[in-house]
């Protein structure tokens, strides 16, 4: 006859009480039950295993730990209590301390699906996707019908950019376990990274329906939004998520980002700055932080943020780059040598360090900006468009152009393009214009929306969107006038908006994707050397890229020396190009042209107070009184055209030559002197100077940028010749003769149009004079 311990007994029946909550997820109601079962047996170990597991469920992390590391004292060679171990590091993201906790469990218990599947979450955490890959394909081995394993497969797949893949694994998973709201939230992701984005927002839709409290789907769901530039909707998602869990730091940052996004960056700053006081060491969040503080124009503050981030996490995607052009911006030079030496090996190994358009500021290599823009391109564009293949389109009467930019205001991109578009011949060509920029009214915006046939506003419309609006339209050829400069929207062109697409203007570079076609340049600024550096096909304009109008303002008949801080007499150099153009190899000459030049003076276009005492004290130390350093802050147009009036000499940069500072310059008769370099941006200028009869103010080494811009201050004579050719250049050279421009481009778009509907792939253009 067996006598039952009723101290066990007892201890069984709460156990058993809370197995069957724990099977319904009932973790409170199991967490009471397993404490009632430990005060009848309190070393029993498969009771705390199973507490310690509610209490993680219950996110009472700290108690968990604390039961955990008593326990493994009971028995060191639980592996559940391992498991649960690495369970509660990975929670503190110690990811180290929780790989080797999954590992020993996996020793304990070698068949031990969930140990594995775990260790690969703790190596995706420590950015080893593909071993990560290879411990869910252990655990899925071992246990095939393991949901968690199938979704957390595809989180690292996802990772890896393989989104199909990811896809795939998230159905499956989703087919094991159709309410797993886990599953369906990263299905959204990897379906958002194919840019498949109302696909998404249903999976995160369902997802929430089958938990409504679950913020990670929430804010999932608000970074699909942002990217369909729904920021008010992906706002109201980042705060729902927040009300949920206020120390969600993922979810700040991201709201950071809508916020700044809808142009609030003191708003931004201050979400960025919540995400960071929760978990300092985030670098995302530090980085997202110096982007705001570059758009408030604090870019001492926005340096700071980068070097922080960069600290934390010095592989982040972009980043070095960013951190390298707000120095530019700034003028802080002391540690640039290294950090582009290092950008450089970054981008030789595949890296994505940086942005192409920062790239073509720093490196005159040809090969390095198109490294840049083939990393940037394939991780940015590396989907397939809803969409699909475009349809072969008949042959109209008028072919269908479409100019997209987001610079459709007071911006140098429309004031070179405003009156080539209204003198498109309107009887061969039908000509529309997208713009996704900022509306900020004013007389030049009214002129564009009057010059094109058809305007479009598409600023809170997504790429997928716009793209399928100008397919409605049947545009022939789209011209991005953008690139990859700040606020455009490369992706439009890569859901394939027309059969032809041209990149033109606004990024001096190739865009590194064969989603653009053309790319518009001519013989100077596109070479034998250079062309194989493009990953467009070139169209050859028989004089110059660049688009200018007949007419622009001609200053003040007023103002003086006096007006703008000028010495009464002496040389006045000058160079009116942004301010992160200026490199210190370009600003040493400069102090050397000042010392051959000796009654003169460099006058610069500086806002930043930091960045003027450090040019003056870079000036000092290359042996030149920082006093003949004079500075212009930001000016109307009308004053910045008057400047002119009063300068002798426009000094050009290098790698990133003036483009419409070196137009403007011409058309006011002052002669521009520049160092040609190996890529498109380093040889703008030259293209000009050979449109405006000027070819011998063309350099190609320092030593004779140098020499001829003191020979040109020493000798007044020839420096009047110049002035006086350029005069009267002006009226007849085909610089500023936009009907004859016109023409040319014109006839490069008819020969592009012809190809196409020959069935003829896209080639060079050459257009003839």
């Amino acid at each position: 006859m067996n006598i039952k311990d009723p101290t066990f007994e007892k201890a069984k029946e709460h156990f058993v009480l809370a197995l069957d909550h724990i099977a319904k997820e009932r973790w409170a109601d199991a967490e009471g039950e397993l404490r009632a079962s430990l005060k009848f047996m309190p070393s029993r170990v498969s009771t705390r295993t199973n507490l310690c597991a509610t209490l993680i469920k219950l996110e009472k992390f700290r108690e968990a730990m604390d039961l955990v590391k008593e326990t493994l004292a009971l028995d060191t060679k639980n592996p559940e209590l391992s498991l649960n171990q690495g369970l509660l590091f990975s929670k503190e993201g110690q990811h180290e301390e929780a790989l080797t906790s999954y590992e020993r469990a996996i020793e304990l218990k070698p068949d031990y699906a969930e140990a594995w599947s775990n260790r690969g979450v703790a190596l995706n955490d420590l950015r080893h996707p593909e071993e990560a890959l290879a411990s869910y394909d252990r655990a899925i081995e071992l246990k095939p019908d393991y949901a968690e394993a199938w979704s957390n497969r595809g989180v690292a797949l996802n990772d890896l950019r393989r989104h199909e893949e990811a896809l795939v694994s998230h159905d499956r998973a989703i087919e094991l376990k159709p309410d797993y709201a886990e599953a369906w939230s990263n299905r959204g992701v990897a379906l958002n990274d194919l840019r498949r984005h109302e696909e998404a927002l249903a999976s995160y839709d369902r997802a929430i329906e089958l938990k409504p409290d679950y913020a990670v789907a929430l804010n999932n769901l608000g970074n699909t939004l942002n990217d369909l530039r729904r920021h008010e909707e992906a706002l109201a998602s980042y705060d729902q998520a927040i009300g949920l869990k206020p120390d969600y730091v993922e979810a700040w940052s991201n709201r950071g980002n809508a916020l700044n996004d809808l142009r609030r960056h003191e708003e931004a700053l201050a979400s960025y700055d919540r995400a960071i006081g929760l978990k300092p060491v985030y670098a995302e969040a530090w980085s997202n932080r110096g982007n705001a503080l570059n758009d408030l124009r604090r870019h001492e503050e926005a340096l700071v943020s980068y070097e922080r981030s960069i600290e934390l996490k010095p592989d982040t995607d972009y980043i070095l780059g960013d951190l390298v052009h707000t120095q530019m911006k700034i003028c802080r030079w002391s540690d640039l040598d290294e950090r582009c030496q290092t950008l450089r090996s970054r981008l030789f190994s595949g890296d994505p360090a940086s942005s192409p358009f920062t790239v073509l500021g720093l490196l005159d290599d040809p090969h390095q900006q198109k490294r840049c823009a083939e990393i940037y391109a394939r991780r940015k564009f590396s989907f397939g468009s809803e969409l699909g293949p475009i349809g072969r389109s008949k042959r109209k009467d008028k072919i269908r152009v479409g100019y997209f930019s987001m610079d459709f205001r007071e911006h140098p991109v429309a004031h070179l393009m405003a009156e080539l578009i209204e003198t498109h011949d309107r009887n061969k060509f039908e000509i529309f214009g997208f713009s996704f920029g900022a509306d900020t009214g004013g007389s030049m915006r009214k002129r564009l929306e009057g010059a094109f046939d058809k305007f479009f506003e598409v600023s809170q419309i997504s790429e997928l969107d716009i793209a399928r609006l100008a397919r409605d339209h049947e545009i022939d050829i789209t011209i991005d006038l953008g690139g990859y400069t700040q606020d455009s929207r490369p992706a439009i062109f890569a859901h394939r908006a027309a059969p032809i697409q041209i990149n033109y203007l606004g990024f001096p570079g190739t865009m590194g994707t064969e989603h653009l076609d053309y790319f518009i340049g001519d013989r100077v600024t596109v070479t034998e050397e250079n062309i194989g550096h493009f990953s467009e096909k070139i169209i050859f304009l028989p004089n110059s890229f660049q688009a200018n109008p007949t007419q622009r303002p001609i200053g003040s008949q007023t103002s003086s020396r006096a007006t703008y801080g000028l010495p009464e007499s002496g040389f006045v150099f000058c160079c009116f190009n942004n301010i992160w153009k200026i490199t210190p190899d370009i600003f040493k000459v400069w102090a050397s042209i000042l010392k051959g030049a000796g009654d003169s003076v460099l006058w610069l276009s500086v806002d930043s107070d930091s960045a003027r005492l450090r040019l003056r004290t870079a000036l000092e130390n290359l042996g030149v009184d920082g006093d003949r350093l004079l500075f212009s802050p930001r000016v109307t147009r009308e004053i910045y055209f008057d400047q002119y009036n009063f300068c002798n000499l426009f000094l050009d940069t290098l790698p990133y030559n003036a483009g419409t500072t070196a137009s403007d310059a011409l058309w006011m008769g002052t002669p521009l002197v520049t160092l040609a370099g190996e890529c498109f941006g380093g040889r703008m200028a030259a293209s000009l100077l050979h449109a405006v009869g000027l070819p011998e103010l063309i350099t190609h080494t320092t030593q004779e940028y140098e020499t001829l811009a003191i020979e040109l201050a020493n000798n007044p004579e020839r420096l009047s010749s110049l002035k006086a050719r350029l005069a009267e250049n002006r009226a007849t050279c085909p610089l500023f003769n936009t009907a004859l421009f016109t023409q040319h481009v014109e006839a490069a778009y008819q020969a592009a149009y012809d190809r196409y509907h020959e069935g003829l792939a896209p080639d060079h253009i050459y257009v003839s004079a």
